[in-house]
């Protein structure tokens, strides 16, 4: 497969290289600890089991960061930088899908815990960010769709 500039899709090239991020922020999690998970707001509870060295945290986090690595591959693929992979419409319309629902999910549940104030900066970011990477790779889908 050659490369050339004009065939790459940028949107979902982007979003591939922000689900390859993602997937580096949780690796990150996992060999840096507890203070990574609480910066990133994962929770007090996976902080203390990093802390406690209990292996939950790491079968948690190495199991999102492998989706997240899949779904940047995935996203490269249909981008055109790396070879075809099976069902490319079928994932890249999931993965756009679950980006858009965990981020207006996110965004309710912020709504709802404003009134309690704990965890409401991790979810109203962490839902930006998952809506805007639903919108990107929707968008890309849709530019790419007719010759995925």
């Amino acid at each position: 497969m050659s490369l050339h500039a004009a065939t790459v899709q940028p949107a979902l090239a982007l979003g591939g290289a922000l689900n390859a991020v993602a997937a580096l922020a949780h690796v990150g999690c996992i060999v840096f600890g507890a203070s990574w998970y609480r910066f990133f707001g994962a929770g007090e509870r996976m902080a203390r089991m990093a802390d406690a060295g209990h292996p939950m945290h790491v079968i948690v986090t190495a199991a999102i960061a492998g989706v997240l690595a899949l779904w940047a591959a995935y996203a490269f693929s249909a981008a055109g930088l790396l070879p075809r992979m099976p069902w490319p419409k079928l994932v890249l319309s999931g993965i756009a899908g679950i980006y858009l629902l965990r981020g207006l999910a996110g965004i309710g549940v912020a709504l709802f815990v404003a009134k309690t104030e704990q965890g409401t900066p991790f979810w109203w970011w962490s839902s930006t960010i998952c809506l805007g990477l639903g919108l990107l790779h929707a968008w890309g889908l849709s530019r790419a769709w007719e010759r995925l």
